[in-house]
């Protein structure tokens, strides 16, 4: 049953876009961490964050900062809602809505941490 209760949370998230850009952050920050998961310089991680693969510029960094903090907060009202911890809901969310967004050759790190190519 928590199990149903996160799914129907994280889809929720979904539905609201947490899976792209938070409100918080602008469109130019979200270009910037596009570019550097195209670049292959940064990826999802199965712990439903983005992560840097290869050095990044600061204006990188700090637009990935930016949405990891959104992707944060949302995950832990989706926890809280369905009675889990965010780390849950990271997962699931990366389970659920991240990973079958992937294109092919950009890179995700996987729940053993690898980085991987699809």
């Amino acid at each position: 049953m928590a199990y149903r209760k996160t799914f129907i949370a994280v889809a929720a998230l979904a539905a609201l876009g947490v899976a792209g850009a938070s409100f918080a952050q602008t469109s130019s920050q979200k270009a910037l961490v596009d570019q550097a998961k195209s670049e292959g310089k940064a990826g999802e991680q199965a712990d439903g964050f983005v992560g840097v693969r290869t050095s990044v510029a600061p204006d990188t960094r700090e637009a990935i900062d930016a949405m990891n903090a959104g992707r944060r907060q949302a995950y832990e009202r989706s926890a809280q809602q369905a009675g889990t911890t965010p780390a849950v809901a990271g997962a699931r969310m990366f389970e659920t809505q991240l990973l079958p967004r992937i294109s092919s050759g950009q890179w995700y790190r996987n729940a053993q941490g690898q980085w991987v190519q699809r």
